[in-house]
């Protein structure tokens, strides 16, 4: 296995390409760093499609309740569904999204994040401020890139799996 610095706070989602390497922002989002850790530990994200794959924009995933292509598929709800734990409060920092940033996706209310979130194809300075920066990649974003684009994709890609690193 490869050394982490902080492999606690250490996220590795399985794409069909390869590894995604994140290092989450404990220190800036706690609650959502601590909300993504429990459902990766959970197997919750396992097998969950990215339902909304807008190119030079993002890739938004992490539907545990309608995404899971394994159990309970559902595409056309794919996205508006959340895990069974309460929503978890914004956390906004001065962080910008640049590329590779993990954003907690949300509806219209800043304290609605649940499971899903979304990784930045480019620097996408309109959103600072107004969702929760939580993770960014430190390796692997060229698998990040290869996604299925599409609202939602033709045929979407999923994460295989998810883990902390200190549990892999």
């Amino acid at each position: 296995m490869a050394e982490y610095k902080d492999p606690e706070n250490t996220v590795l989602i399985e794409l069909k390409g390869g590894t995604v390497v994140i290092e989450l922002l404990a220190d800036v989002a706690p609650l959502h760093t601590a909300r993504m850790k429990a459902l990766a530990r959970a197997g919750a994200y396992d097998n969950v499609c990215f339902h909304r794959v807008i190119d030079g924009f993002m890739a938004q995933t992490g539907d545990v309740e309608h995404g899971d292509m394994e159990d309970g598929f559902n595409l056309r709800r794919a996205g508006t569904g959340g895990s069974d734990m309460p929503d978890v409060k914004a956390e906004f920092s001065k962080l910008p999204h640049a590329r590779g940033t993990l954003g907690a996706a949300r509806s219209s209310n800043p304290d609605s994040a649940n499971s899903q979130f979304f990784i930045s194809f480019k620097d996408n300075d309109f959103l600072n401020g107004q969702y929760t920066v939580y993770g960014r990649v430190i390796s692997g974003m060229e698998h990040v890139d290869a996604i299925a684009k599409g609202e939602p994709p033709a045929a979407p890609d999923r994460m295989i799996s998810v883990k902390v690193a200190a549990d892999a």
